[in-house]
């Protein structure tokens, strides 16, 4: 426990909007009846929800610390700022999971759409590192592996920006950088954690070659999953189906992943 929270109070340093790994951190001061710890970062939570605009997220997370603390000021003082927002957002605004659910209701009512292919990443990858001018598109097409989620994967497919940096294309750590900027996902040195490979274990070996990915640990109903490909929608579903806990995904490096993907599923 002591790590884990030593690992997640620098990935929410250089991370402060990182609710989900502040979540983590919270629930493992608890564990440790850190009681000041715990109200503290409870408040963090707020702020970063109150950064990215979800009040109503966030008001929850101060009404949780004042059932234990009524009389908090900096709570009380953050709630009535929060009031203040609320009363001028514009009333046309709507909030992303309401638009999404709108596109939704329009899709069904003109009927079923066409089948998608599948999700794995190739297309947001490609803007970001092809678009942006930092690889070529022919070092892409070289480097890209397509997958077929229909076949069993035989191995572990490594990651696409680990063939970049073994083709001396682009090195890891930029690519690990362009990805985190992008994506918001915390970067985590899955060499330095305690896995728990039991929980890895529970999840289909097959899903866990196919697109590099591992779920690490779990804390309470979350579960802490490495990937070095933050858009990968496909894995992102297949885990999905194989658990009823929340998956909170982390940035690795594609080595450690690529080697304790086959360690896990020898």
């Amino acid at each position: 426990m002591a790590q884990t929270i030593e690992m997640f109070e620098v990935i929410t340093q250089s991370q402060p909007q990182d609710y989900q790994s502040l979540e983590i951190l919270k629930e493992a001061y608890s564990k440790l009846n850190r009681e000041k710890d715990v109200v503290g970062t409870s408040k963090r939570i707020a702020q970063a929800y109150v950064q990215m605009g979800q009040l109503s997220s966030a008001i929850l997370e101060y009404e949780t610390i004042l059932q234990r603390y009524p009389g908090d000021p900096d709570v009380q003082s953050a709630l009535q700022e929060i009031e203040s927002k609320a009363n001028n957002f514009p009333l046309e605004a709507m909030p992303a999971e309401a638009t999404t659910a709108a596109k939704a209701s329009t899709r069904k009512a003109v009927g079923k759409a066409p089948p998608a292919e599948i999700e794995d990443g190739r297309g947001p990858l490609h803007k970001l590192f092809v678009d942006s001018k930092i690889i070529t598109a022919g070092d892409f097409d070289l480097c890209w592996t397509t997958v077929d989620p229909t076949m069993p994967a035989g191995g572990v497919v490594e990651p696409f920006i680990q063939v970049l940096a073994d083709k001396g294309i682009l090195p890891v750590e930029k690519s690990l950088r362009i990805l985190c900027d992008k994506s918001r996902f915390a970067f985590l040195p899955l060499q330095s954690y305690d896995m728990d490979m039991d929980l890895a274990r529970g999840f289909p070996a097959e899903t866990c070659r196919r697109w590099c990915v591992l779920p690490f640990d779990r804390m309470s109903k979350s579960v802490l999953v490495a990937t070095a490909n933050p858009f990968n929608q496909q894995a992102a579903k297949e885990l999905a189906e194989a658990t009823p806990h929340r998956l909170l995904w982390y940035l690795v490096p594609p080595a450690e992943l690529v080697g304790n993907v086959r360690k896990v599923f020898r």
